[in-house]
């Protein structure tokens, strides 16, 4: 099915199924332990070896020998494989970073060597047995200190430019000149990279932890020089990943590796929670200049945003200034990113990556504009709304309701109540004060595929390699099937992550559950189309309701229209070129109210809300618990997110939980989640768009600035750790 004009009424219209609070139809599986991951697959897998990797323990240089004799020799051992004994083993073009190092290392951490053994005991003690003598030699592990050797990427559009932005900043009555900082990040999802690997013959089972699946074929095919066909892999249920599973990790390689060391017999690897911090992917840090020029009324005449990342040679920037481009109106404009090299270990996709670091920046300069204008920061914001790209005025946005968001999340949230001078609300030894921040994420589309059948009973069976990293695919794909073909939800069966299922979006950038309900749309309504022939009903007007097949005065049985055969349906959605035409992006407005100890510096959230306007809710109730997850990684990139560099050997030296602060339910309070009524026909036939990664965008910022407003300090490095707090305090 092509999606290339806007949505007309259709089955999703109904809303009998689908916009209802419907609880997650794999809750059960998840809250009963009967939900497999990657690791636990005894199932299928019993006698399974375990696998163990050893990283470099330097960041940049070449591998001069290894001794693995001892590890060979020690109790349980089944193999040991470096790039000696590998074989073929290649970087996958969409990955900066090979997963097996050697002869060359190319970050801290790389995998080296893969020990297996009997138990993961065994195999982790004789990973410590291998000697491995490096020649080490100077990386770049210093944004800062590479800052001025930065260079445009070749990718993308990392330069645009409306207007004449200098002459006009120049003349702007009102000026905000003003650099922002952002720190690596990690991703810390619950589940680490995990894989179990089988061979039969040439042939290669992989049971792992992975967003993409269709993707990750792809990579292990380009990894290990074997064909598509002979690759299977399976991933039904992912436990978080925020862009850190988007593509294979060493986990999956080194698992393949060990278990076609010991002839196809199941291997089990996972990473153990340092690994993941250093052997995968991170957001990078960024350094950003914002500029923001403006009448005395508010009107914004000149903005420009620049960035500046780094990432290992040959990697991708974090493209900060994309929420600039299209978020506030302003005649004259310029964004600019900039990407340094640098020797840490790879730099890619977190969350909303991009905006999730710009807005950081840019909604905590726009506080500081309306604070120069003596202007409420809401009013600012609409004051510089936009129905067009400013950067293309004659793109119209598809939806858009920003005002909306800002005017109703303040009058949910009491904004009304802010004293906009700062240090002067108290609560006992506590500083109160209050911030907002509007909230931006491009609307993404990815072609999705389906299959949906139907037997003899009237259960209906979706199976699509679409993958449920915790945010609800499962039942808002069985919504979905139930809603177009007419029956409840528990006559639906969804079967996902499996890569002999038809290829669909993925889970990734905010597209998933749009995407993925669009192209089980298609295949549903080719469905519907083969039952209407069946019966010979007219298409056009046939019903689907209740279990039944109506038309005219005709009614059949879903199940008996089935018949002892079934019927079944294969069909995708590809999206055509209405994002040429129609900006589409997804909003919001977040709140926050903090208190500053008056005596320490601490800061504690104490009420956050937030209005939000992406399209059809599929499910408010999982898009509730998406939204508070993305409000609550947002108070962690505020408050105490920072994974610290070691500038002197490159590597991340707070590598656990217990060093990489995360929020804990104790700094999280009460989450008031508001969705605007919105439709939007020009993002997909599901009129939804996504809403996983918005919630994030802009919060770290709105606690930024409700810190200012709590106690005067105003901090642009984050985290905004008490240090940077009480040493400024008046």
């Amino acid at each position: 099915m092509k999606f290339d004009t806007p949505a007309t009424a259709n089955p999703t219209d109904r809303m009998k199924v689908l916009g209802q609070p419907i609880d997650r139809v794999d809750g059960k599986l998840k809250t009963t332990g009967t939900a497999h991951y990657a690791y636990e697959r005894s199932d299928v897998a019993p006698d399974a070896a375990y696998g163990y990797i050893l990283g470099s323990a330097i960041a940049k240089g070449r591998i001069e020998s290894i001794d693995d004799a001892d590890a060979k020799a020690a109790p349980g051992v089944l193999a040991v494989v470096t790039y000696k004994n590998a074989g073929t083993v290649a970087k996958a073009k969409a990955h900066t970073a090979r997963m097996l190092a050697g002869p060359d290392v190319q970050h801290y951490d790389q995998a080296v060597a893969v020990v297996v053994a009997e138990t993961f005991e065994q195999a982790r003690a004789a990973a410590k047995l291998l000697r491995v003598t490096y020649a080490r030699t100077a990386g770049s592990f210093d944004l800062e200190a590479v800052k001025t050797s930065a260079t445009k990427p070749k990718d993308g559009t990392p330069d645009t430019a409306v207007g004449n932005f200098a002459g006009a900043f120049a003349k702007a009555a009102v000026k905000v000149d003003e650099r922002y900082t952002t720190p690596d990040q990690s991703h810390q999802m619950m589940e680490p990279h995990s894989t179990t690997a089988a061979w039969k013959g040439d042939k290669l089972t992989l049971w792992t932890s992975n967003q993409m699946i269709n993707w990750a074929v792809r990579d292990m095919s380009e990894t290990l020089g074997m064909a598509k066909e002979n690759i299977h892999i399976m991933s039904p249920y992912v436990g978080g990943g925020f862009g850190s599973k988007l593509w294979i990790r060493s986990d999956a390689v080194m698992a393949a590796l060990g278990s076609r060391a010991i002839g196809g017999r199941p291997v089990k690897l996972a990473l153990a929670r340092p690994q993941v911090m250093n052997n995968t992917t991170h957001r990078p840090a960024t350094i950003q200049r914002l500029r923001i020029g403006a009448q005395k009324d508010g009107k914004i005449t000149a903005i420009a945003h620049e960035s500046w990342s780094g990432d290992l040679p040959g990697g991708g920037p974090e493209t900060a200034p994309n929420a600039t481009r299209l978020l506030y109106a302003g005649a004259n404009r310029m964004t600019a990113t900039r990407l340094a090299v640098l020797d840490l270990p790879e730099g890619n996709a977190m969350r909303a990556p991009g905006e999730a670091v710009g807005l950081l920046a840019l909604e905590a300069a726009m506080d500081e504009l309306a604070e120069k204008l003596k202007m409420d920061p809401v009013q600012l914001r609409i004051i510089n709304d936009t129905q067009v790209d400013p950067e293309k005025p004659s793109r119209q946005f598809s939806q858009r309701d920003l005002v909306g968001c800002l005017k109703t999340g303040a009058e949910r949230f009491g904004w009304d109540k802010r004293n906009p001078v700062p240090g002067q609300v108290r609560d006992g030894r506590w500083m109160v004060g209050m911030g907002m921040a509007s909230a931006f994420r491009d609307n993404v589309t990815m072609k999705s595929g389906a299959r949906v059948g139907v037997d003899k009973k009237g259960v209906v069976t979706v199976a699509t390699d679409m993958t449920d990293i915790g945010t609800g695919s499962y039942t808002i794909i069985a919504q979905t099937a139930a809603e177009l073909m007419g029956v409840p939800i528990d006559k639906v069966i969804v079967l996902l992550g499996d890569s002999s299922f038809p290829a669909s979006s993925g889970s990734g950038g905010q597209w998933g559950g749009n995407s993925s309900t669009a192209g089980v749309y298609a295949a549903c309504m080719a469905l519907r189309d083969s039952v209407a022939r069946k019966l010979g009903f007219n298409s056009a007007d046939v019903v689907f309701e209740d279990g039944k097949v109506k038309s005219g005065n005709r009614s059949v049985s879903l199940s008996e229209a089935a018949g002892d055969a079934g019927l079944s349906a294969e069909d995708s959605i590809e999206f055509g070129d209405l994002t040429k035409t129609y900006a589409q992006a997804t909003f919001g407005a977040h709140f926050v109210e903090v208190g500053v100890d008056s005596a320490t510096g601490e800061i504690r959230v104490r009420r956050m809300s937030g209005a939000f306007a992406a399209g059809r809710i599929l499910n408010p109730k999982s898009a509730r618990s998406q939204v508070i997850g993305a409000m609550t990684m947002g108070v962690g990139a505020a408050l105490m997110e920072d994974a610290v560099v070691d500038k002197r050997f490159g590597y991340f030296v707070n590598h656990d939980l217990a060093e990489y602060h995360v929020p804990a339910h104790a700094d999280i309070p009460m989450q008031d989640v508001f969705f605007m009524d919105e439709l939007d026909e020009k993002s997909s036939p599901m009129k939804a768009k996504g809403i996983g990664e918005l919630g994030l965008c802009g919060v770290g910022a709105a606690i930024a600035n409700a810190v200012y407003n709590a106690c005067g300090v105003r901090i642009r490095e984050y985290p905004l750790t008490l240090d940077k707090v009480i040493g400024k305090m008046a």
